[in-house]
């Protein structure tokens, strides 16, 4: 078996997790007869590369990947991993799911996830996409009633640390300055595409709060290219994207480097940074993602980038 990757402390808490998590959506929405057979083979493969650090929600497949990561990690020591896992979507009966920031919807939330997990507590709780909910409701509610009990429950002793997953800064942003989180997983707002999230990141690591990249691909293009119908955070890229991921790419190709491998180094290089959620579908996406971990890429290729001026200023470069 691997050894277990490097782990970064969350926070000011004493939870640690391996710099290279596993997102579990994309096992959340396999389909067909063999999905919980490859779903379970896939966690399994990424805990035997030495990925202890699991992220899953009751939104991803209306609560497949919550009972599949359940099914999977269910025989092994519950201290050899960390789970994270998110409230604000309640999954109903007839399979639909709903946002609920409420004490009452939280504290629900909580009790199925466990239920689907087959796990008598979950290590890191963090509020759901609250920006889903118009007009600032669900701002509004996650400060109210959110946040205050998630605080009660780490008081409490039954999660380790808590905060919130967004496809947005400033929001999370907000939140840091007016709640009590450890933690934050940002999806798509730190990427080698693009930066916009440095003052956010800055304030992080100043105030111990740890950040959690998710989406470091941008939805794909980091991994395709430049390619016809590349996607770039869910839909078609536009030219400038495209045109500033054709300039990276020559880059990176002129050291033998792939994109993803450059896109996956630069996402972690950042100090407020305490892991990568990538997910995977199948057991050879695992091995894919421990393998990029593990490379080497020469220092010049960054110095290459910065002097082309391909991400901002303040952007720590790896090494």
């Amino acid at each position: 078996m691997t050894q277990p990757l490097p782990s970064a402390q969350v926070g000011n808490t004493a939870l640690g997790v391996t710099q290279l998590g596993m997102g579990t959506a994309p096992i959340g929405g396999l389909k067909g007869a063999e999905a919980d057979a490859q779903a379970i083979e896939t966690i399994q493969r990424s805990f035997e590369l030495g990925i202890r650090f699991f992220d899953t929600a009751p939104l991803y497949g209306a609560g497949a990947s919550e009972r599949r990561l359940g099914e999977a990690l269910k025989g092994l020591p519950r201290d050899q991993f960390v789970l994270q896992t998110k409230v604000g979507r309640l999954v109903q009966t007839d399979g639909s799911v709903t946002f609920d920031f409420s004490r009452d919807g939280v504290r629900r939330s909580l009790d199925e996830s466990l239920e689907r997990l087959q796990m008598d507590r979950v290590d890191i709780l963090l509020v759901h996409d609250p920006d889903g909910v118009p007009e600032g409701v669900g701002y509004r509610q996650a400060l109210a009633e959110a946040f205050p009990t998630l605080i009660e429950m780490r008081e409490q002793g039954i999660i380790s640390a808590l905060g919130a997953g967004m496809n947005q800064w400033e929001m999370e942003y907000e939140f840091a300055k007016h709640s009590d989180p450890n933690i934050f997983l940002l999806a798509g707002r730190y990427t080698l595409l693009e930066q916009t999230s440095l003052e956010f990141l800055d304030y992080c690591q100043k105030h111990q709060i740890s950040v959690v990249l998710g989406g470091v691909y941008n939805s794909g293009i980091l991994v395709t290219g430049p390619i016809p119908d590349a996607k770039y955070n869910y839909q078609n890229a536009p030219e400038p994207i495209l045109e500033k991921t054709r300039r990276i790419k020559t880059i990176t190709d002129s050291y033998g480097v792939p994109l993803h491998v450059a896109a996956q180094h630069f996402a972690r290089s950042h100090p407020a940074i305490s892991a990568l959620i990538i997910g995977s579908i199948k057991p050879g996406e695992a091995d894919d993602n421990r393998a990029v971990w593990d490379a080497e890429i020469p220092a010049q290729l960054w110095a290459d980038i910065r002097a082309a001026g391909l991400v901002e200023s303040g952007a720590p470069l790896p090494g």
